[in-house]
């Protein structure tokens, strides 16, 4: 970069970088996973070693069947359960067969498989319990979802998955879980490559009801390539990922934590796309609802990456406005 081209940066970020501040949370008020107002108090209460409130929430997301709602629950109770159990333990004991304690023993399970050296075995001990888990309720996608993260993990063939995903579908045809699991299941990383990676998520997009998680699969497919890279794709369908996703973050309001996770990944990938408005504007919409994924894929602290994100983003877009506004010179009156 020439001199006189750094001085104008330079001068354009002094100028315009801290009013773009504005409508932004400060540093510490930006929480990580953080959990919705269902969640918190199970959380806090299995702290305590109390069991009842998370077996009340996940009974009710089962008898309405909140498909949704119970993936995201179950996922936060096992991750909470890997670090302190005795609240699971007493559950089990209370109610070894309730469908909902063995949702999240599967979950468990198969979490601390893929965290293990021994993955293979745990995982394939792990079988028996996603079974309990589908049977005990046989409406629920969720086991299904493990099966096919389960699935990825012992490597499971293109025919078994097919079947796995035969049997998600069955009981819920947009469940945005099941569409991740099988989007990595596809993805170059795992058994299948890039290109099947997006006609996957873009096939599932349109088919997707209004409002769906499912829309933003494509940004995911794009997060996967740019976090992977290999065979190159077309950065027109990358961008045009990205805007699906920012069509899809509209429908929501500003500071609504059920988008929050596909807010974060959509601002990664329009980072990495040097969409710095773009990005800008996700990052106010996200509010202070940083989520682990996708910033703990490229850092070991990712509330501190999303800050420093934040402020990198803030400086790009300064750096991109003029320093001193052109006025449009008044007409003079003929006559």
């Amino acid at each position: 970069m020439d001199p006189l081209r750094a001085l104008v940066r330079t001068a354009r970020m002094a100028r315009h970088t801290s009013r773009l501040a504005v409508g932004l949370p400060a540093d510490d008020e930006v929480l990580l996973d953080a959990p919705d107002e269902r969640l918190g108090p199970a959380l806090v209460a299995a702290g305590r070693g109390d069991h009842t409130p998370a077996a009340k929430l996940l009974a009710t997301t089962r008898e309405a069947a909140e498909w949704e709602n119970r993936d995201r629950y179950a996922l936060r109770l096992a991750a909470f359960a890997h670090a302190r159990d005795a609240w699971l333990r007493s559950w089990r004991r209370a109610a070894p067969r309730d469908p909902d304690v063995l949702l999240i023993r599967a979950e468990l399970a198969v979490a601390r498989g893929w965290r293990s050296p021994a993955r293979a075995e745990l995982l394939r001990e792990a079988g028996p319990l996603i079974t309990a888990a589908a049977e005990g309720e046989p409406r629920d996608p969720v086991p299904w979802r493990i099966a096919l993260d389960h699935a990825r993990g012992t490597g499971l063939g293109h025919t078994g998955f097919e079947r796995l995903w035969t049997e998600a579908v069955r009981r819920s045809p947009h469940h945005y879980g099941c569409h991740v699991s099988a989007l990595k299941y596809l993805s170059a990383a795992w058994y299948g490559s890039h290109r099947e990676c997006f006609d996957f998520a873009e096939r599932a997009a349109e088919d997707a009801l209004p409002g769906s998680l499912v829309r933003a699969l494509p940004v995911r497919a794009a997060f996967a390539y740019l976090i992977d890279g290999g065979a190159e794709i077309p950065r027109a369908r990358l961008d045009r990922a990205a805007d699906g996703a920012i069509a899809l973050s509209a429908e929501y309001g500003p500071d609504d934590p059920w988008p929050a996770e596909v807010r974060n990944l959509l601002t990664y990938v329009l980072v990495r796309l040097e969409r710095w408005s773009d990005a800008l504007a996700q990052l106010r919409v996200i509010g202070p609802y940083a989520t682990s994924f996708p910033w703990d894929r490229v850092s070991d602290d990712p509330l501190g990456q999303f800050l420093q994100l934040r402020d990198g983003v803030r400086l790009e877009v300064a750096c991109s406005i003029p320093l001193w506004e052109r006025r449009e010179r008044p007409t003079r009156a003929v006559g």
